[in-house]
């Protein structure tokens, strides 16, 4: 296969990234293009809900790159024109401020944007956390004294309550479920997370849905849930989900639907591919469509993306994998976990708050789940059933 002669990566994301650099590093010579919505230069989004969150890192920590390292890639990056409209057939992505950008290999990395609740769109006091800038808006609202909601019980939502409660604030955390993270980890780990917000702080409202918000001239007050009671809030932070940013692709006669659909090589049309939060691919040893929103995922898929423009032709087969910092514990999950799975602890105590769990469904290992014992949970997940996925070795 000819190497394309031209690259354009439509978000300036980790993904966006990871694709240029794996590009460079197996060898392509040809023009790169980054085109981004922000005007930051790429940067890590995990440390937005906890480093810069909690204010221990500056924004210039959360750079993936020095400029330096950036020029090295002999890339252009054009950033703060988010793209609007993508021609697949000719492979041409226009942009807001009336850019027209073409190239022979097209890759989305558009990633997410998240989810609101009706009405809170320019209300004083409400937040969504996605952006370096959502997290430094958030941060500097975040004075002594003022009563905190955040509205989501999962992963993004527990580590914000647990920032929040870090720096001194008093948070409280709502949503549907039981526990934290309770319909993913099932009852064992989401009632240790519970306990461990509890334990530190964290007010828990859980079990019922948010239903909207409440305000008083133009300024969030508090939140309503289903049972009719309101939460009392001066800051709100909405974080229940994301959905895929494929809005700029309707008409462009790619199918969206959760994601962008591509075929096992992350392959949307000819010479359109997907990488990151923005990409739903057929996963091959799952015989299923699959979309993953982590950041190692965000890389990984980035370097297979590169490996097939330049013709490697591999379908893209990961184990799943995230992890999360809540407080002291950290968190690894290798595999799918599901809350009705058996689950037994096969590597240290739960009462010690170190041990691994795995996950079984029907007799096969789906999971396994390490608490603060990140080295061993990869461990196990590398000799049972999980390593079929990736073709590990089983000895």
């Amino acid at each position: 296969m000819t190497p394309p002669d031209g690259v354009l990566v439509v978000g300036a994301s980790a993904a966006g990234l990871a694709t240029v650099e794996a590009l460079r590093r197996k060898g392509y010579a040809g023009r790169v293009t980054v085109l981004g919505a922000e005007a930051h230069l790429p940067y890590d989004r995990p440390p937005l809900s906890k480093q810069i969150l909690g204010g221990s890192w500056t924004p210039e920590q959360t750079q993936l790159r020095t400029p330096a390292a950036l020029s090295a890639l002999d890339t252009e990056f054009v950033l703060g024109d988010p793209a609007v409209r993508l021609d697949a057939r000719a492979r041409t992505v226009h942009t807001a401020a009336g850019r027209t950008l073409t190239a022979e290999a097209v890759v989305l990395a558009t990633g997410l944007r998240p989810r609101t609740l009706p009405g809170q769109d320019g209300l004083a006091g409400v937040h969504v956390l996605r952006t370096l800038d959502d997290a430094l808006a958030l941060r500097a609202d975040l004075a002594p004294g003022k009563r905190v909601v955040v509205v989501g019980d999962g992963v993004l939502g527990a580590e914000i309550a647990a920032t929040v409660c870090g720096r001194g604030v008093p948070v409280t955390l709502a949503g549907p479920q039981p526990a934290p993270l309770a319909y993913q980890f099932g009852p064992l780990a989401a009632g240790l997370l519970a306990d461990l917000h509890a334990a530190r702080g964290v007010e828990l409202r859980l079990g019922s849905a948010v239903t909207g918000l409440a305000a008083e001239d133009g300024r969030v007050t508090g939140v309503r849930l289903t049972t009719g009671e309101v939460l009392t809030a001066d800051v709100v932070v909405v974080a229940f989900g994301a959905a895929p940013a494929t809005e700029w692709l309707a008409g462009s006669g790619l199918l969206c639907d959760n994601g962008v659909v591509c075929d096992s090589r992350c392959r949307a049309a000819d010479g359109i591919y997907a990488a990151g939060d923005v990409a739903r691919w057929h996963h091959e040893r799952l015989d299923a469509l699959l979309r993953l929103e982590n950041r190692t995922n965000a890389t990984e898929q980035a370097v297979a993306v590169a490996g097939n423009i330049l013709g490697e032709d591999r379908p893209y087969t990961p184990v799943p994998y995230f992890w999360t910092h809540q407080f002291d514990a950290r968190v690894h999950v290798h595999g799918t976990l599901s809350a009705d799975a058996e689950v037994s602890i096969v590597e240290g105590e739960v009462v010690a708050r170190r041990f691994v769990a795995e996950y079984r469904e029907d007799g096969r290992v789906t999971g396994v789940l390490g608490w603060n014992m990140p080295k061993q949970a990869r461990a196990h997940s590398t000799v049972t059933d999980l390593a079929r996925l990736r073709g590990l070795s089983m000895s």
